[in-house]
């Protein structure tokens, strides 16, 4: 499933949850701890959103945006489960 995120690096700790946008098209918002430097909070970002949808990293994969902070990520998980799991992180 495809899955659009909005990106906080150097936050304080670790988050995935949170909508950022109004209505269908918000984004899930990933905080991670790592600076946007040479990839290092892209890297963190698919990890955390691996933790989250609870699959391999090797599972997560970038579509676009890797110097951006929207991204858009490709997750290997059954649609529904995927979708039921993406509801609840955005509602958080």
């Amino acid at each position: 499933m495809r899955v659009v995120v909005r990106v906080r690096p150097g936050a304080s700790r670790e988050r995935v949850g949170g909508r950022y946008g109004d209505g269908s098209d918000a984004a899930l918002v990933v905080a991670v701890t790592a600076r946007a430097v040479d990839g290092a909070a892209t890297a963190a970002v698919l990890k955390a959103v691996a933790a989250a949808f609870d699959v391999k990293l090797r599972d997560v994969t970038l579509v676009s945006g890797a110097t951006h902070r929207t991204k858009v990520l490709d997750v290997d998980v059954p649609e529904s489960l995927g979708a039921l799991r993406l509801r609840g992180l955005l509602d958080s």
